[in-house]
């Protein structure tokens, strides 16, 4: 590895990380690191597989390549190809030539795109894989130690950002769901105490008044407690 090389892969991970701890967008992210994974590499295509644990398949959520083939939504068993291989045993999978690789499944794709050499990286959190990053190169290509090291890096920081931005995403619905549910007692207690009704009795008329207004019980209980609060201050002026 030469020192402009070196210096490069250092930039690089500099930026992925500020990407990391940045208020981005998911989507945002991902594009960004493998736009400078690919750029870092001089690669053909780095791709971005997510698993889904639900359905056991990864999805290809980013990629640096305007191709249609690779805009596509493409899905891959957890028991399938080279990502699925990656994600079972947790470590890299490098392969000199993929036409010559039996467990490769997308070599029409390779041929049409003119992919060569290719190293699929494991993206950790924990000990547990939540995603597999891919590199291709055009022509053969031996991958070194630095490089590998350096993708095995740049995949655990994207999994490292996936994870904070679902955390953030669990962290919001949460809150969303703690505001609704004092919302929606603090507009039961004010059915209640003005209607004389009990309490399901008024749960039971904003959620109606929900499903025949097609809004959301905390829209309705924010109406009732804006209704009331208007009211108290017309009696207090």
């Amino acid at each position: 590895m030469t020192d402009s090389n070196y210096q490069d892969y250092l930039k690089t991970l500099n930026e992925i990380s500020k990407v990391v701890i940045s208020d981005f967008y998911l989507e945002d992210i991902l594009k960004l690191i493998v736009t400078l994974t690919a750029n870092v590499m001089k690669a053909k295509v780095c791709n971005l597989w997510l698993l889904d644990e639900k359905n056991q398949e990864f999805n290809i959520r980013a990629t640096q390549s305007m191709h249609q083939e690779y805009l596509k939504k493409r899905t891959i068993k957890l028991h399938e190809g080279i990502v699925g291989l990656v994600a079972r045993e947790k470590k890299p999978k490098i392969i000199y030539d993929v036409l010559k690789e039996e467990q490769y499944k997308e070599k029409k794709l390779a041929r049409k795109e003119g992919l060569v050499s290719m190293a699929s990286i494991p993206m950790m959190v924990r000990e547990k894989v939540i995603g597999v990053l891919n590199v291709y190169t055009n022509k053969p290509y031996e991958f070194s130690k630095a490089e590998i090291t350096l993708l095995s890096t740049v995949a655990n920081q994207a999994a490292a950002a996936i994870e904070k931005t679902e955390l953030i995403v669990k962290t919001k619905i949460i809150q969303e769901e703690l505001i609704t549910r004092k919302k929606v007692e603090r507009a039961k207690g004010i059915l209640m105490e003005e209607r004389n009704l009990s309490e399901n009795e008024a749960f039971s008329l904003i959620r109606k008044k929900s499903m025949d207004k097609r809004i959301s019980m905390r829209d309705v209980a924010e109406a009732i407690i804006l209704s009331f609060e208007i009211r108290q201050e017309k009696l207090n002026s």
